[in-house]
């Protein structure tokens, strides 16, 4: 219900006379006003999703990077009227300055700039990622300050991954197929990737595994395909996280020389000549040993039995003697 207050003159009798007129609007139908709620809440939603990405640094490790304060030095003035922290998780302090001079430790590859209060960090690391925190108090007097500003921001760091390296390994080879197990692997990198690719420009899903130490620590990651090549073909590994991509591509060729495998005699063949093959050694064996023996025994006969062969040899036969007896007679 809406109203308004309308204020007219008018002359009356000659007096003018002045009076309020109340003129009510017609209420805005029940759908229009929700839809009039939820665009504001869209609004409202989209405004705080872009002051947060406003307020998330990126760098790369190895990289300086700076985390902007939300409040800047007047050139009329210098830090020695401000009080700066800077600090980690809200509760380690990084950073801090009061009237000009540091009273914090010393921190290795960190310092601020004295006029936009810009924390530098170089070389940065992993370890160095997570939600920041400045805070800026004016210094009117020694014991009187005011906060001027409080604001967070995030340190996101990333790592590149080392380019993938793809290995075959066969596991089978036929005629007809070769069955053979694809790695793509790579390491090195932050936060934890994602792997993909292309077999002959058809997409792949790869058995991916992932080691890290810690959940700020460099990712090795491996992934796995098992084919059965019976043509050449063509593989390619992406590795892609927060924006990086980096891809290799190996093409194996499928050989046409073939190799029939002879097969192999049967176990009653193998034995059938195992045995004619013992046998075979076994009758050489015996017949070696009984030539031996017989040599033997014809060489070690004794003399006189010798000598009596001999003078055997040397008689004349029988019948000649008896043929001279009777011409003599």
């Amino acid at each position: 219900m809406g109203a308004f207050w309308k204020k007219r003159t008018r002359h009356w009798g000659g007096k003018p006379r002045s009076y309020r007129k109340m003129v009510c609007l017609p209420a805005a139908p029940l759908a229009l006003r929700r839809q009039l709620g939820l665009w504001l809440l869209v609004g409202l939603c989209l405004s705080a999703g872009y002051a947060l990405e406003k307020k998330v640094i990126k760098g790369k490790v190895g990289a300086k990077v700076g985390l902007p304060c939300c409040y800047e030095i007047p050139s009329s003035e210098s830090l020695q009227n401000y009080r700066v922290y800077w600090q980690k998780n809200t509760t380690d302090v990084v950073l801090a300055y009061s009237e000009g001079k540091m009273i914090s430790t010393p921190k290795n590859r960190t310092e601020m700039n004295e006029t936009n209060l810009t924390l530098w960090i170089s070389p940065v690391k992993i370890l160095d990622s997570g939600p920041y925190q400045c805070i800026v108090q004016h210094l009117r007097t020694s014991q009187n300050s005011v906060v001027v500003c409080e604001e967070a921001v995030t340190l996101f760091v990333t790592a590149d991954f080392t380019e993938p390296n793809i290995t075959t390994e066969v596991s089978a080879d036929s005629c007809e197929l070769t069955e053979m197990v694809v790695r793509c692997s790579s390491h090195g990198g932050f936060p934890k990737p994602k792997i993909s690719g292309t077999l002959n420009n058809v997409s792949v899903v790869w058995n991916a595994s992932w080691v890290s130490k810690s959940s700020l620590s460099p990712y090795n990651v491996t992934g796995t395909l098992w084919l059965n090549v019976t043509e050449d073909i063509s593989i390619t590994c992406s590795i892609e996280n927060d924006g990086f991509s980096k891809s290799t591509s190996l093409f194996l060729k499928k050989t046409n020389e073939c190799i029939v495998p002879t097969v192999p005699p049967s176990y009653n063949v193998i034995t059938a000549s195992t045995l004619i093959i013992i046998s075979f050694i076994v009758a050489i064996a015996l017949t070696a040993r009984y030539l031996q023996r017989h040599v033997r025994s014809r060489c070690c006969k004794p003399r006189d039995a010798v000598e009596e062969d001999v003078k055997e040899c040397m008689k004349p036969p029988l019948t000649s003697k008896m043929t001279s007896e009777t011409s003599s007679v």
